[in-house]
């Protein structure tokens, strides 16, 4: 089965912001950054098409010309409990447990959110799931870390350093499961 993953356009907070499960606004450049996802995405045909529950992500869909996937809360991004909408700098002066997440990301969870395992965890049961599906080729509309983590179980990105290959907003990747 051919899946392609949309990650969302990009997001109206402040730079450094913490954010994950939080329903954040979408910048004023959404209609251009859609526009040009809407234009990679042409030509292709789709048996299903799933979203993330978040608007980030919905949004994206819709304008895209799919305004009711169907909604799987596995495609959120990753959960960042307590660290939800605080600034870097603010968790860095108020939780002493982000020092262990800065030296182990890959490992260690948020306070009181998600690890990166508790989310490949997430994303691949949904995508087991999928697999057992008769579709041929399926969209994916949802977030950077979930895109990261079906590279990851497709195996075309690394999974001792998946995030240094980041799907840029609005950014595409396909692969095969």
């Amino acid at each position: 089965m051919e899946v392609t993953l949309i990650r969302h356009t990009s997001v109206g907070v402040p730079k450094g912001t913490c954010y994950g499960w939080t329903d954040v606004p979408l910048a004023d450049t959404f209609t251009e950054e859609a526009e040009n996802t809407r234009q990679q995405l042409q030509g292709l045909v789709f048996n299903q098409v799933f979203s993330s529950p978040l608007s980030r992500a919905r949004k994206l869909a819709a304008y895209c010309g799919y305004p009711n996937p169907i909604i799987d809360e596995r495609l959120k991004e990753m959960n960042m409990g307590d660290w939800e909408m605080r600034t870097f700098d603010e968790i860095e002066r108020n939780d002493p447990h982000i020092q262990e997440w800065f030296d182990d990301y890959m490992h260690q969870p948020t306070t009181n959110g998600e690890s990166y395992p508790q989310l490949y965890q997430r994303v691949s049961n949904f995508l087991d799931e999928l697999r057992r599906q008769p579709f041929e080729h399926v969209a994916i509309f949802a977030h950077g870390g979930v895109l990261v983590s079906a590279g990851v179980y497709a195996g075309i990105f690394p999974a001792d350093n998946p995030f240094q290959f980041m799907v840029p907003y609005g950014g595409i990747i396909h692969i095969t499961i």
